[in-house]
């Protein structure tokens, strides 16, 4: 599996970060509402009715007001780690509720998609938009999922792949350190759906190239969305002003109808958790029908 082994993200940083950044990440995350659409065109094709929903990695909890429409009749929780999100999204729930007719305020948990604060088998549906990519190892969260999650449950997520902000990763000089994040590709997320215990994975990828004015407007934006580089080794400057002219130089040669591009890879996911063939202590389980 090519899972990154020498590559961590500070997730303290990461908090933090997003943390700060609850006064600007709506007007930055055009590429979050786009891909939550896209998931959502995806849910047209499957079947299911949850009686809870998780919004693991909610953010300022965009995603709950639409997935409440979609489910009129469901209990919906939205878990984050940022506080600071989660208060923004309390003082929006009310004007969400009136503009789409929903009838319930959501759940809003401060949370650790690591050790979820949620009961065994206790959603019928785990929405993730874009957090995964902030795990540089999948599989605890995924247990978690898993473990949360009613048999017959859903797991739809989304996540960023490889090709994600290759320019940037090929502009920026590659000997001091991790400039840019590393991410999963999208067959090894599928080995892991399936280590963790998920049924009938199904994966797809798509790119979305933004383009930008110049690298500067790039760099805002990730900062004002809360995403810049977290990585543990992460360099602390950019070789001076040098670094940065070249840098400068590089990105600029893709530019094209007087925009820079950045692709985006978007990798989707969704699965199911079955009822289960062995307990945790190894016994098997064996089911009898009656004949009647």
């Amino acid at each position: 599996m090519s899972i990154p082994q020498d590559f961590e993200i500070d997730r303290l940083l990461a908090r933090r970060r997003f943390a700060a950044s609850a006064a600007t990440v709506d007007k930055a995350d055009f590429l979050a509402r786009e891909v939550s659409s896209r998931m959502a065109e995806r849910l047209d094709y499957i079947r299911i009715d949850p009686q809870r929903i998780l919004d693991l990695g909610c953010g300022t909890g965009r995603d709950l007001a639409p997935l409440a429409k979609r489910y009129p009749d469901a209990t919906r929780i939205g878990i984050d780690f940022a506080a600071p999100l989660l208060d923004l999204s309390h003082r929006q729930s009310g004007f969400m509720q009136r503009l789409l007719n929903v009838r319930r305020a959501p759940r809003l948990i401060c949370g650790d998609a690591e050790a979820l604060p949620l009961q065994r088998a206790s959603v019928q549906m785990v929405w993730s938009n874009l957090m995964l990519n902030w795990l540089h190892e999948p599989m605890p969260a995924l247990r978690e999922m898993h473990r949360v999650l009613a048999v017959d449950g859903l797991l739809m997520f989304s996540t960023l792949g490889p090709d994600t902000l290759r320019e940037l990763r090929e502009a920026l000089p590659a000997n001091a350190g991790e400039r840019v994040h590393r991410f999963i590709d999208m067959h090894d997320l599928g080995d892991c759906l399936l280590r963790a215990g998920f049924a009938e994975p199904v994966m797809d990828m798509e790119v979305i190239t933004l383009t930008y004015t110049g690298l500067d407007s790039l760099l805002e934006e990730l900062r004002h969305a809360g995403a810049a580089n977290a990585s543990t080794g992460r360099p602390r400057g950019l070789s001076g002003k040098q670094g940065w002219q070249h840098a400068r130089q590089a990105y600029e040669r893709l530019r094209r109808e007087d925009r820079l591009p950045a692709t985006f890879e978007i990798v989707y996911g969704h699965a199911w958790k079955t009822a289960p063939k062995k307990l945790e202590d190894g016994r098997a389980v064996i089911e009898f029908k009656s004949r009647n």
